[in-house]
């Protein structure tokens, strides 16, 4: 069977920010291996009443209802997010944050659900998501899901504010960092924010907002890094339920991104270390 993460990583990157029940019975299979059948339908996309179920687990079998109990339990209480944090926080010292990348991402929403909408380009509904990553391209946050309908700059003020959050939380300070953003940012409320927040922001100018006599900061060298972005799309689009969006709730697809964030980041960074 097809791992995801090994059992090692997942008991020591994700099990311990689980919170126990507050009620009734604790669950009868480890949670490693709960976790394990989830990244497995996180990875291969398959349809929750498909899970190979026998085979995630090693004793007794949760059934795929089981599993999908935990995942939305999980995902409505945020503890994905919060493990994403913990994480971030226990391996800061490795990340690349000589500057960073803030991209906005149209996912197909195949079943509809909450913040879905028909963007003008695309031919199915879409949710729209705020990316933000460090120099390697590692995922460090995202925003609150929108409908598609919306541009990146939608709600910016608020939306930078969740993004930034997520590093804060994790102690990792956002001022003086310096912010590669394409010529969609280009706008006086995001300016404003990176400001509050004493970001550095490097924005490509939009021509409809005119290129003369602008005395914004601008370095095209940094701003060319930027293509750490795209390796960040492409690695997350090979998790089949991040290419398409089934589940119709934002706190499904939320704990989705977080996971995905998590497995990258350990691939990404706990390789490296044990090489």
């Amino acid at each position: 069977m097809y791992k995801v993460l090994d059992k090692d990583t997942i008991e020591m990157e994700i099990v311990p920010f689980i919170p126990g029940p507050k009620r009734g019975f604790p669950p009868t299979v480890p949670l490693a291996e709960i976790i394990d059948a989830i990244l497995y339908k996180l990875k291969t996309g398959v349809q929750w009443d498909q899970l190979p179920v026998r085979s995630l687990f090693s004793d007794r079998a949760l059934t795929w209802q089981g599993v999908y109990y935990h995942f939305n339990k999980w995902g409505r209480s945020g503890t994905f997010r919060d493990c994403w944090t913990k994480f971030l926080k226990r391996h800061k010292a490795k990340l690349d944050l000589s500057s960073a990348d803030l991209d906005g991402s149209h996912t197909p929403a195949v079943r509809g659900g909450q913040g879905v909408a028909y963007q003008g380009r695309k031919k199915k509904k879409t949710t729209n998501s705020l990316y933000l990553t460090d120099r390697q391209g590692l995922p460090l946050a995202m925003s609150e899901p929108v409908a598609g309908n919306h541009n990146d700059l939608y709600d910016i003020e608020v939306q930078f504010e969740v993004v930034t959050a997520s590093l804060e939380e994790a102690d990792i300070p956002v001022e003086g960092l310096f912010l590669n953003a394409d010529a969609g940012f280009d706008s006086k409320e995001f300016r404003k924010a990176c400001g509050k927040k004493e970001v550095n922001a490097n924005i490509c100018f939009n021509k409809r907002n005119g290129n003369g006599d602008r005395d914004e900061y601008f370095d095209q060298k940094l701003y060319d890094m930027r293509y750490a972005v795209e390796r960040t799309n492409a690695w997350m689009d090979s998790y089949r339920s991040l290419l398409n969006r089934f589940d119709t709730s934002t706190s499904s697809w939320k704990a989705l991104n977080y996971l995905a964030f998590i497995t990258i980041a350990s691939k990404k960074l706990l390789m490296k270390k044990s090489k």
